[in-house]
């Protein structure tokens, strides 16, 4: 992925718009400016279903590195798997949804 791209998304993208990266699952997310904080962009990480649609209309959203090394240290809590295992064995099944085709994707 370029970084003459990325500046384009970040100067021209609508706020709140998602880029399809060339990994699924993985979106660059244009963020609004808030308070003191500019307009900004930051990665996306929401599964996809066998479409490539999103499975949650927002996924987590990490804006830093520093975040991210925050977020693979939460992952790390054996007992974070137990209780999604105790949720799945409780919540009923949802359905796929099929593919969408035509849609940008920018390569990593």
């Amino acid at each position: 992925m370029s970084e003459d791209k990325l500046a384009n998304f970040l100067k021209s993208g609508k706020d709140w718009s998602r880029l399809r990266t060339s990994i699924s699952g993985v979106f660059i997310l244009k963020l609004p400016a808030y308070k003191r904080s500019p307009t900004r962009l930051a990665v996306e990480l929401n599964p996809v279903d066998l479409a490539g649609n999103t499975k949650k209309r927002r996924g987590l959203v990490i804006r830093s590195a520093d975040e991210l090394d925050d977020f693979k240290e939460l992952f790390q809590f054996e007992k974070l798997s137990k209780l999604l295992d105790m949720l799945d064995s409780v919540n009923p099944i949802a359905m796929d949804v099929p593919p969408n085709k035509g849609e940008d994707i920018i390569e990593l």
